[in-house]
């Protein structure tokens, strides 16, 4: 697989204090190494997965991540914005700001357009959710992670 490309790739590998063990920021390092791409039968054992609109999916293979919880989100990279949340929220690197968006909103567990009404596309300062935003052959995929919730 080709390596994320210097202007698609923005990430954060700075893990919440306290968190536990540091396998995350590796694997938010080297994500690409555990993301495939294919029919969604054929990623059915996929920790995660992400469908897009022309049939393939992107599951996330990576190790287990005792006391974390990871999100997909992918999107290609070509596909047109739609005119309304351009209008709304810019088409500059929208589908970026996209994946990036569904991840929190993933992982979470809010609605995207609760998630529109706070944040809009952005991500909350002070997050404790680790991403990485890369491209993935003709693919913009985001993976993230955050750490359970105390008592889970």
């Amino acid at each position: 697989m080709p390596p994320p490309s210097e202007a698609g790739e923005r990430a954060r590998h700075r893990p919440p204090a306290g968190a536990g063990p540091r396998p995350v920021p590796a694997l938010v390092a080297a994500a690409e190494r555990y993301l495939r791409v294919g029919p969604a039968a054929d990623l059915a054992t996929a920790v995660t997965r992400s469908h897009l609109d022309d049939g393939r999916c992107v599951g996330w293979y990576g190790p287990p991540t005792a006391g974390w919880r990871v999100a997909i989100d992918a999107e290609r990279a070509d596909a047109p914005v739609p005119m309304a949340l351009a209008r709304r929220f810019g088409a500059v690197d929208f589908w970026d700001r996209w994946t990036r968006a569904e991840c929190f909103c993933k992982l979470a567990d809010v609605p995207v357009a609760a998630w529109w009404r706070r944040h809009g596309l952005g991500t909350p300062a002070g997050s404790v959710v680790l991403w990485r935003t890369l491209r993935l052959a003709d693919l913009v995929v985001t993976v993230a992670f955050a750490p359970h919730p105390p008592g889970r």
